[in-house]
């Protein structure tokens, strides 16, 4: 059996949900037939998101790891296919406060990573069921993007034999009253999405890799064709 990580945001801010969080719940209280799946809240902060990210990882050991996050003024689910080595949190400081300007998540780490999903195969088969689903090509440089630059730089540097990435989730319905966007889906809609997306992942888990890394002294592989 394929076993499958599943990472959501707990709420940030005057939010008292997170999309990726009740979806989540939702995935973990039914995941997809033939897959092991564990599920782990992050925190809202730098640093301590991607320890405990890693922690989940060294416990569960999943073959696969799916992260998610809200992504406000999205109207669907979005497949991120690059992470950059760029935290600049211009917005708003983290839970702690912390709000790093112009700094590397990793220091020294290459400039970016492809996503080691297939990205595209896993937008065609969530629109397929009927939900919008799009590829994304930035998750923007707050902590979204911090958590998926993160995985990748595990995957690359320490579990080669590891796939995964990071799709963000329009808000609730519930949470666009007072906002300038009427953009939202339903928790159920997008915990739908989110285990096509990891059937989706899931078979082509013995597949080559659709991409890893962009940056100097390492091996690049590009995305091929469809991915």
């Amino acid at each position: 059996m394929i076993r499958v990580l599943l990472t959501a945001f707990e709420p940030f801010g005057r939010d008292p949900l997170s999309s990726s969080l009740e979806a989540g719940r939702l995935v973990a209280a039914g995941p997809p037939a033939g897959v092991a799946l564990e599920f782990a809240g992050l925190p809202w902060v730098y640093g301590d998101s991607i320890a405990e990210l890693r922690r989940a990882v060294a416990r569960f050991e999943p073959d696969l790891v799916i992260a998610t996050g809200q992504g406000g003024n999205r109207p669907d689910l979005t497949v991120e296919r690059v992470a950059v080595n760029l935290d600049d949190a211009v917005r708003a400081p983290d839970r702690k406060g912390n709000q790093p300007v112009d700094q590397p998540v990793v220091p020294e780490g290459p400039a970016a990573y492809f996503s080691s999903l297939p990205v595209k195969a896993c937008v065609a088969a969530v629109q397929l069921a009927g939900i919008p689903a799009t590829v994304s090509h930035t998750a923007g440089t707050h902590l979204c993007n911090h958590v998926f630059y993160g995985l990748a730089h595990l995957i690359a540097t320490e579990r080669p034999e590891l796939r995964g990435g990071f799709a963000r989730l329009p808000y609730l319905p519930s949470q666009v009253s007072g906002r300038d966007t009427s953009a939202s889906m339903s928790a159920e809609t997008a915990a739908e999405g989110v285990r096509i997306l990891i059937r989706s992942a899931v078979a082509a888990l013995h597949s080559p890799p659709v991409g890893t890394v962009a940056g100097p002294r390492r091996r690049t592989w590009l995305p091929r064709r469809g991915g």
